[in-house]
């Protein structure tokens, strides 16, 4: 019987490495859904080269041009084709040249995604952006939230909304796989908590009332890290992490921010 459990101990401990080796290995394919550009989207783009990583090509950014002082920059989810928000971004924000990330492996986007590449074409487009707008306001939507603090804790945004925010990934990994040394393991962490204090621009932050992928404690774990009296919480009636923009509440939100 001794000889069994032994057996059975070292089974499973090999199992658990398994485990543990699989979701180290497979982790960015868990997290990043790239999306090609659909067919006939609207807008130009924009080239930018790629920064911070070692990879050649380019990003690309589906562009409304607009003179004037007035820009939105726009960061979408991890599964998301950045360039269908373009419609809305138009009739909310007709005043503002936009300009809508296409992540690397998105949309036409060379390169890998991950933590890294992400904030740094985020703000090489801020710093692009910059030579043309004097005002730039910015948009981030789930996975983009955490981009978009980021990019705002390091650059004079005018205005920041995050969308379904979380305040890391990490956190919500370990809610996902409680077992799992998570904290090991993760090589993109996306620690928005941190960086929320950095933020010097008025927050909106728009969540789902229930929201079965960011929890409303992680939401507002990362609202109470902003600096006192910065942040505006709306919580939306909706079901469901992606039907927030399906809400009317939800358009004249952002109507009213322009």
């Amino acid at each position: 019987m001794g000889a069994v459990l032994v057996l059975a101990g070292l089974l499973l401990g090999a199992f658990y490495l398994l485990v543990c080796g699989a979701l180290f290995l497979l982790q960015r394919s868990l997290l990043y859904f790239p999306q090609p550009r659909a067919p006939g989207a609207g807008g130009d783009l924009l080239a930018l080269p790629l920064t911070g990583i070692q990879e050649e090509g380019r990003v690309l950014v589906t562009v409304r041009r607009r003179a004037g002082p007035k820009a939105l920059l726009y960061f979408g989810g991890n599964a998301e084709d950045v360039a269908a928000q373009l419609p809305l971004l138009e009739e909310a924000f007709p005043q503002h040249a936009l300009y809508l990330l296409h992540y690397r492996g998105y949309g036409g986007s060379g390169g890998r995604p991950s933590e890294a590449a992400l904030c740094a074409d985020a703000l090489a487009l801020f710093d692009r952006v910059r030579g043309e707008h004097q005002r730039i306001e910015v948009l981030g939507r789930s996975l983009g939230s955490a981009v978009a603090v980021h990019l705002a804790a390091r650059r004079p945004v005018d205005r920041l909304v995050l969308v379904t925010p979380f305040d890391s990934i990490e956190t919500l990994a370990r809610s996902r796989f409680p077992l799992l040394p998570v904290g090991l393991l993760l090589q993109d962490r996306y620690r928005t908590w941190r960086e929320a204090p950095q933020v010097r621009a008025p927050t909106l932050v728009i969540a789902a009332e229930r929201d079965e992928v960011v929890p409303r404690a992680s939401t507002e774990a990362l609202v109470s890290r902003f600096r006192p009296g910065l942040v505006s919480l709306v919580v939306l009636p909706v079901d469901g992490h992606n039907a927030v923009e399906n809400s009317p509440k939800y358009r004249s939100l952002l109507r009213s921010l322009s």
